[in-house]
């Protein structure tokens, strides 16, 4: 069993609707996010997943958020787009094209800051 990551980040404006304080109003984040990918066996390169492919598609979906108001992106219109919601967009956006017979996404991380995030890692998936 090989856990197969790439890391990128984006930069993005957002609010969060009906917050108790400052996050109420308009502010910015570096968002960091890893993508990992669970892989069962090995291609005849011996590799899970080439890691040009997974960070090709990650960067399809990320660059989609990548300096926008979040709050005007269509997913995040009648949800706040938390770090939560974040990762789960992501995760929802990314788990077809990362489903292989040998590999399937298993998670997605998003950190607000160097010390703060968290990790999706979506329905059914054995974390």
């Amino acid at each position: 069993m090989f856990d197969i990551f790439i890391k990128t980040h984006f930069a993005g404006a957002h609010h969060l609707r009906e917050y108790p304080g400052n996050c109420e109003h308009p502010h910015g984040h570096n968002w960091k996010v890893q993508v990992t990918v669970r892989a069962t066996e090995l291609d005849e390169l011996g590799m899970g997943i080439d890691f040009k492919v997974l960070k090709k598609k990650v960067n399809e979906v990320v660059d989609e958020l990548d300096h926008r108001d979040l709050n005007e992106h269509p997913a995040f219109l009648n949800q706040n787009p938390s770090s939560e919601h974040i990762a789960v967009f992501l995760f929802e956006q990314l788990k077809a094209s990362l489903h292989h017979d040998r590999y399937s996404l298993y998670s997605v991380t998003v950190r607000e800051t160097d010390n703060s995030g968290l990790t999706y890692y979506g329905p059914g998936v054995d974390a």
